[in-house]
């Protein structure tokens, strides 16, 4: 770009705003114009978040959410039994799972309060990373949180509607179930979220209100029916007896690898952070949002797969379930009602469809994001807001775009699920140890930190240190095929839709992408920082 000087990595820029635009401006951007695109005054922020977004860079173009801190509590959990490791393998792997995420979230949740950007993870290796590798970790990382994130969606609407073609089987005898009718089913979830988050979305935060009541209140009415009916296991087979369903070398190879099915249940609680930049009061209530959404949803989710273990019955028979899912099986056996089972699983897909809302909503905010510091083909279209809308709409079509092209892949493979699952973790995960280990390097290095409203402190570096030990054993068993001889329907062909993600982002990167990409970090203002 002829007559603009971009500043060197890390520096301080004097005007940010003003700098963007010239960017934006030498590359004819004009759909990107911020000037343009700024909400009304009454649909902003407090003036600490004008004063986060000023040091940030940024102007405002996504109109405040009405939700309150309570209300950006996200709540999840997805009902899956995979047994690799027996019951037992299943409860002390959830612990695991649960204490190495502690560590994860109160990582993330400083972060958060350092820097409330929509951008999330690829806006904070920009300013922790080493400055060599600033840009191209902050653009990789873009893509890891775009690739999670999509696939996370698709993951849920895949979920959701595979759960009502189980009903189906469950009720019609005569009915032949068909792979594309799931992707159908799929879509039509994906559709119906998407709506919500455009037509329908000054309505959103009534809904969301109702869906979680619905969520908390059903979810413990499907406890009480199956600790009440349904018979019980023993304690001692339940807490320590290990299994090894997929022919490993061991039950503890086992056991690591069935830790995916707790993983999914916990991981994603940062999606409140890619909403940063329309939550009042972001960087002093994103943190709070994370953590107290995740304690809350780990415990319930801990008691729900207690429950499930104590209530399981005869393994062999609800994993052999025609439904696809065990859980259903294991509502009919203890209702021994079409009625009872029903009511039961349609709690599970409203929970799971309001998740699905929400992920449409983190989704688009971080692709919306990502195309506005031009990290992704096409950013000029995706990143543009029209005045007086102030959502991403051009995002949240992509959103179901992706998901819509990621559902297909049922139709030629049976393992889609688990692919499309498996993808999601890996992308965060690795997301997660690429900025967690900057900000460790950061802090042994003794560099100073951006200021913020809610600290770690002293215990800051060890907490960080807990969250990379934790993380990349899991990322490493992540990757792993549900079973052995590892066969085509066994294999865990998420590796293969990660490096080819990967591999087409760094080749755009190199390409072109380099030449347009403005990393965060070039845009930052800051008054104080600490050490």
């Amino acid at each position: 770009m002829p007559g603009l000087v971009p500043p060197s990595a890390g520096e301080i820029v004097d005007r940010p705003i003003a700098y963007a635009q010239q960017v934006r401006a030498a590359n004819n951007d004009d759909d990107c114009d911020l000037a343009n695109t700024m909400v009304a005054k009454e649909w902003q922020g407090t003036e600490v978040d004008r004063k986060d977004m000023s040091q940030l860079g940024k102007v405002q173009q996504l109109r405040l959410a009405e939700l309150s801190f309570p209300q950006h509590i996200r709540f999840r959990f997805v009902l899956r039994v995979a047994l690799h490791g027996g019951t037992a393998g299943l409860l002390w792997g959830f612990l695991i799972v649960i204490a190495g995420f502690s560590f994860v979230y109160l990582s993330i949740a400083e972060m958060a309060s350092m820097a409330p950007t929509s951008g999330g993870q690829y806006h904070w290796v920009s300013e922790f990373a080493p400055l060599g590798a600033q840009k191209f970790l902050s653009y990789l990382v873009g893509w890891l949180c775009f690739t999670g994130w999509q696939g996370a969606i698709c993951a849920l609407c895949f979920i959701a509607g595979t759960i009502i073609q189980g009903l189906i089987i469950l009720n019609d005898e005569i009915y032949l179930p068909q792979a594309w009718h799931g992707t159908l089913l799929t879509m039509a979830i994906a559709a119906f979220a998407v709506l919500f988050n455009t037509a329908l979305a000054k309505n959103l935060p009534r809904v969301e209100v109702f869906l979680l009541v619905l969520h908390v209140f059903g979810l413990f009415a499907i406890i009480t029916v199956l600790w009440i009916m349904a018979p019980r296991a023993s304690a001692r087979d339940v807490w320590f007896e290990f299994t090894n369903a997929g022919g490993w070398n061991s039950k503890g190879t086992a056991t690591m690898v069935g830790l995916l099915s707790p993983v999914i249940s916990t991981i994603g609680y940062d999606c409140a952070v890619h909403m940063a930049e329309e939550v009042n009061n972001s960087s002093s209530s994103l943190p709070k949002a994370i953590l107290w959404s995740f304690t809350f949803n780990a415990l319930l989710g801990f008691i729900i797969a207690i429950t499930l273990v104590f209530t399981l019955g005869k393994v062999e028979e609800v994993l052999a379930s025609l439904t696809g899912y065990p859980f259903i099986q294991v509502f009919y056996n203890t209702t021994k009602s079409y009625t009872g089972t029903n009511l039961m699983t349609l709690i599970v897909i409203l929970t799971l469809t309001s998740s699905a809302i929400a992920e449409v909503a983190t989704a688009s905010r971080q692709l919306w994001s990502f195309a506005r510091d031009r990290g992704i083909p096409g950013y000029r279209w995706v990143a543009h807001i029209s005045p007086g809308y102030n959502i991403p709409l051009n995002a949240v079509l992509v959103s179901l775009l992706v998901t819509s092209l990621l559902s297909l892949i049922n139709i030629g493979s049976y393992v889609a699920l688990n692919a499309i699952l498996a993808l999601t973790v890996v992308s965060l995960l690795t997301s997660y140890i690429i900025v967690i280990s900057c900000l460790v390097l950061k802090r042994i290095r003794g560099q100073a930190l951006p200021i913020s409203r809610w600290s770690l402190g002293k215990w800051g570096l060890p907490i960080n240190v807990a969250a990379l030990c934790f993380l990349a054993p899991i990322l490493v068993f992540s990757f792993f095929p549900l079973a052995t001889p590892v066969e085509a329907e066994t294999m865990n062909w998420a590796v293969v839709i990660y490096v080819g993600v990967m591999g087409f982002a760094t080749i755009y990167y190199f390409v072109y992408g380099h030449k347009v990409y403005l990393p965060p970090v070039a845009l930052v203002k800051r008054d104080e920082y600490r050490y």
